[in-house]
């Protein structure tokens, strides 16, 4: 028969990017007594990866627990970016309820939409926070209405349209429950979760069951399995089926060696866990995300929803330049081989596929951001490889034509810059749907476009809107391929010979393009120094030195001014380089270069392609 266990809630924090899910959580976490009185709380705690709290996003869902009036609260913070989607769609397995924070001014965005839709398509209740109500332009009545807009367009029930609104400041610590209330704490989104958010139900005498949602990983105890206690009770040292709904033929005998459930940041181990319970079980090598761990005599896995596939892919090489080596503590095949094999046992979004060649394997992921965060990590970690132009992955109907990932961008630029968005999105393939003047200065413009479309834009894009544009792409399916389109208008220029770039050989460069280095530094034959604004690639000799004569004429040796070099960040450098091009990534530096180095050859193979 089935119970509620009164004393527990389980709920998700979802939201667009940057609408404060992480801050609010860092709230309930200081106002339910987590941290002494006197402790120092980091800023967003729950970012715990180095890039999360450089880039100030999230990457990875993560757990914690709060208590309030005995009432124990798990809460999943997730992120907010298309390319973590599969992060989300997961984790709302385990929970009853939602919060959806929607900022007071920008109100819904698309991926407001998308992590609401998934929450909806699993019946959950919601609970709409308007966040930032003390921004001066909040506009908090609006974004209500817009926020049930949405409810109904994605056929919300009734209970689900009738979902409270709390109004907060998650940065100054206060919620409550109209805007003319008193603003102390978050008490009001507290008592609004115990009486609106359903405690978990299930059968304590049923066999157990417990589905996994999420694989945690750590050096010294391998893989985490994390997951909700659905039915019956798991105990340590209990002996439990691993089973899978999507792999009927998945049987294997485990025991519980470990078992923890979050309190506060910490995971505390306990001996027994009941259900509604969210947990951590260490212990079992082959445990993966959607298997089912379940009573032997009574093996019946729970089914799970499959993952989004992903759209892109880049090819993954070992560093063959003639720097080779001389950075990075982690050079060979094997090396990466291990490295792109263990990201596997956390991100389910990820393929790694091996190639003809031992050292090229194909990395296929979500999107740019997806897989340069991938590379950031890896190059932290002192890794050193070279990868390819991002290039999308094609399907074929039935009838054997060309499929393409489609996206739909929502870009809001002030009004001026609107007409060099278009312009250059249709030039991208992409297809204008909705145009809307917002009344601020600022126009919301709607495209469909193929993703390769999207593919080395967005660096483009920020100078076209002079840094005020914001662009927001949401996955669409596949559509029929629209036909080639061209990526680059401008061509390279290429180190002519091997050595250090001094100021004279610059100097002279830089009258072709810009250049991406500055004096002293290392270059080789055949490396991007810059960019040239024609369609040429051109050959530059950088370390030419000026010859020295006896007889000066006055003034001719006056300093040379250099023009400052265009410094690329990871993205931007991913986003520039041409498919004949690499990005060499080092744990010190990003280097482009042409695929092949040496200049006759490139010359050949260029002339057989034109000939072809």
């Amino acid at each position: 028969m089935n119970m509620k266990r009164e004393d527990v809630r389980n709920i998700a924090i979802i939201a667009h990017v940057d609408h404060g899910k992480t801050t609010l959580v860092d709230e309930l976490l200081k106002q339910s007594g987590v941290f002494r009185a006197n402790q120092e709380v980091q800023e967003r705690v729950m970012d715990s990866n180095d890039i999360e709290r450089e880039r100030g996003i999230t990457i990875l869902s993560k757990n914690t627990a709060v208590y309030y009036k005995n009432t124990k609260i798990n809460i999943i913070d997730t992120p907010g970016h298309a390319d973590f989607g599969g992060e989300v769609e997961r984790v709302l397995k385990m929970v009853n309820g939602v919060i959806l924070v929607v900022d007071a001014f920008e109100g819904a965005m698309p991926q407001t939409k998308f992590v609401l839709k998934k929450a909806l398509e699993l019946n959950l209740d919601v609970i709409c926070c308007i966040n930032k109500v003390d921004r001066e332009e909040a506009r908090p009545n609006e974004v209500i209405d817009e926020v049930l807009e949405l409810l109904m367009e994605l056929d919300a029930n009734d209970k689900q349209l009738d979902c409270p609104f709390i109004f907060a400041s998650a940065k100054a610590g206060w919620a409550a429950r109209s805007l003319d209330d008193e603003r102390v704490n978050m008490v009001p989104l507290f008592e609004t979760i115990l009486d609106y958010i359903p405690a978990p139900e299930g059968d304590p005498e049923k066999p157990t069951q417990v589905l996994i949602s999420t694989i945690d990983y750590n050096e010294y105890v391998g893989r985490i399995g994390v997951g909700k206690v659905d039915n019956g009770s798991l105990k340590v040292n209990q002996e439990v089926a691993l089973v899978n709904a999507h792999d009927p033929d998945k049987f294997k005998k485990v025991k519980i060696s470990k078992l923890y459930e979050f309190d506060g940041l910490n995971k505390v181990e306990v001996n027994e866990a009941q259900i509604g319970s969210i947990v951590a079980i260490s212990g079992i090598a082959d445990i993966h995300i959607g298997d089912t761990l379940c009573s032997p005599e009574h093996p019946e896995p729970i089914p799970f929803q499959k993952i989004s596939e992903p759209t892109l892919s880049m090819n993954f090489i070992v560093n063959d330049s003639p720097f080779a080596g001389q950075e990075g503590k982690y050079v060979t095949s094997r090396h990466l081989r291990d490295r792109l094999f263990r990201e596997l046992n956390t991100d389910v979004s990820l393929r790694v596929e091996e190639t003809e060649s031992a050292d090229m394997f194909k990395v296929c992921g979500r999107g740019e951001l997806h897989l340069s965060v991938l590379i950031e990590n890896m190059r932290r970690e002192g890794y050193e490889f070279a990868v390819s132009k991002a290039e999308v992955l094609y399907k074929e109907d039935e009838n054997g034509k060309k499929l393409e990932p489609m996206e739909l961008v929502y870009v809001d630029v002030p009004d001026e810059f609107s007409g060099a968005v278009i312009e250059k999105l249709s030039m991208r393939k992409g297809e204008l749907l909705n145009m809307n003047p917002s009344g601020t200065g600022y126009t919301r413009l709607e495209f469909s476009i193929p993703s390769r479309g999207l593919i080395g834009y967005r660096d483009e894009f920020m100078t076209d809107t002079k840094g005020n544009g914001i662009l927001n792409q949401l996955f669409d399916g596949y559509g029929p391929y629209k036909g080639d389109i061209q990526y680059r208008t401008m061509g390279s220029l290429i180190a002519f010979e091997t050595g250090e770039a001094v100021a004279y050989g610059l100097f002279n460069a830089q009258e072709r393009g810009l250049l991406f280095i500055g004096p002293g530094e290392r270059v080789y034959s055949g490396m991007v120094v810059g960019q040239n604004p024609k369609n040429l690639d051109i050959e530059v000799n950088v370390c030419k030195r000026k010859q020295l004569t006896n007889t000066r004429a006055s003034g001719s040796d006056d300093a040379l001014k250099l023009t400052p070099p265009k410094v690329m960040s990871l993205e931007q450098a991913l986003e520039f380089i041409d498919t004949d091009e690499l990005l060499e990534v080092t744990p010190e530096h990003l280097r482009i270069r042409k695929k092949i180095l040496d200049p006759l050859q490139r010359k050949r193979s260029g002339f057989n392609k034109t000939k072809k």
